[in-house]
């Protein structure tokens, strides 16, 4: 019984492209009404704080209203909180300040979601008889797609009716998603169960994470990466666009050309993965999928050249979730599943507040080149563990969960 494990992947791929939309509207957005890069930078921070926050205590949550109905509430929430943004804009005005407050609301009920739809992923692909490499790598390949198809579709929306048009279509998919989880998944994990509260569970969380040492490493590199990732796309690539290539395209097509590659390189993995390496395979992606496609823009390259090495990156970066969920759900009881994977992406978010107003604070201090050389070098650094560190090995050997 396949369609349960097939309607997750409509829904996530729903929710992930309204969640490009935005990642692309609000920065274009804050730039045409301000002319500032640090106030878009605010506005970063204002997106990426929440999801710490709501990851950091969201598990218990999702646990107590099961994987169905928190994927479902927090859909609608970020939908209507989406909507509202245009709505105010064409009646009575919207004000940075309160810009800034819907922001903060909208991420805030959007992580729960995120850890609901990906904790369900092991039982539906169980229930549909897919293997769980296979599942990790389409879920991933489907969430890339989303990308790669909803970045261009924005950049050109931006062109024609404005960014504050585009959320009303990002609203739609919010709601969309909800309603395929409501209707077609009939039950998904997750329920009441014994909890000592949201301390208790975040501990339970932090313990788990501590005592693995692989799961530490890998988590730390991607707090890294995910701090510098937010300030290219939230800030770098807006200003990139405006500034170098004077055209939003150039925004949505350098983010698609990286979802387009991404795409490729999970079909490519989830192919190939029986016969590659995890340890080598994860550290080189890792390596190619970060500094060159930010190198290239640095060294001012023409547009082609950029999306080439860009397309490049996003196929390397294809294998990384895959690797990535594969050792999650190999390593995490299924009784700490929800709380330990809310854990993770507090912890792996945590640095996302800081990429945002790191690039708009140091590109006005000195300028987007330098910028752009200076995120490269700390990309580069963030690629070394899995090369020089004995506890990376692990990766390659089995290590089943316990109950």
């Amino acid at each position: 019984m396949r369609r349960p494990f097939i309607t997750l992947l409509a829904a996530n791929a729903l929710s992930v492209t309204g969640n490009v939309l935005s990642m692309l509207a609000i920065p274009w957005f804050v730039l045409e009404t301000t002319h500032s890069a640090g106030l878009t930078g605010v506005a970063a921070f204002a997106t990426t704080f929440p999801i710490v926050v709501s990851a950091a205590f969201g598990g218990t949550l999702v646990d107590w209203l099961g994987f169905r109905w928190a994927s479902v509430l927090s859909d609608l929430i970020s939908g209507l909180v989406v909507l509202a943004v245009p709505a105010l804009v064409l009646t009575t005005g919207l004000s940075y300040p309160l810009l800034l407050v819907l922001l903060f609301v909208r991420w805030l009920a959007a992580t729960p979601g995120e850890t609901a739809r990906k904790a369900m992923l092991p039982d539906l692909s169980a229930l549909g008889g897919v293997r769980i490499v296979r599942a990790t790598a389409a879920y991933d390949g489907v969430s890339r797609g989303a990308t790669m198809v909803g970045a261009p579709m924005a950049g050109l929306l931006i062109l024609w009716i404005g960014p504050s048009a585009l959320l009303f279509v990002d609203g739609a998919t919010f709601l969309c998603s909800a309603a395929l989880i409501a209707g077609g998944v009939p039950w998904a994990g997750g329920g009441p169960r014994d909890s000592g509260g949201y301390l208790s569970d975040l501990r339970d969380g932090l313990r788990f994470l501590w005592r693995d040492r692989l799961q530490l490493s890998a988590t730390s590199m991607i707090v890294v990466v995910n701090m510098l990732d937010t300030g290219v796309t939230q800030v770098l690539l807006a200003l990139y666009a405006r500034d170098v290539a004077g055209d939003p395209r150039a925004f949505g097509l350098l983010t698609g050309v990286l979802g387009a590659g991404a795409v490729a390189g999970t079909i490519a993995y989830g192919t190939a993965a029986a016969r590659l390496p995890r340890r080598l395979t994860y550290g080189w992606c890792f390596f190619l999928a970060g500094a060159p496609r930010v190198l290239v823009l640095a060294l001012g390259a023409p547009i082609p050249v950029a999306l080439a090495v860009t397309a490049l990156s996003g196929f390397a970066a294809g294998a990384i979730n895959p690797i990535l969920g594969v050792l999650q759900f190999d390593r995490i009881p299924v009784r700490l599943r929800a709380r330990v994977l809310s854990t993770l992406t507090a912890t792996t978010y945590a640095g996302m507040p800081m990429g945002g107003l790191l690039a708009g604070s140091l590109t006005e201090v000195t300028d987007l080149s330098i910028t752009l050389y200076a995120f490269t070098g700390v990309y580069l650094l963030a690629s070394v563990p899995p090369f020089l560190s004995r506890t990376w090995r692990e990766l390659d050997q089995p290590h089943p969960a316990s109950t």
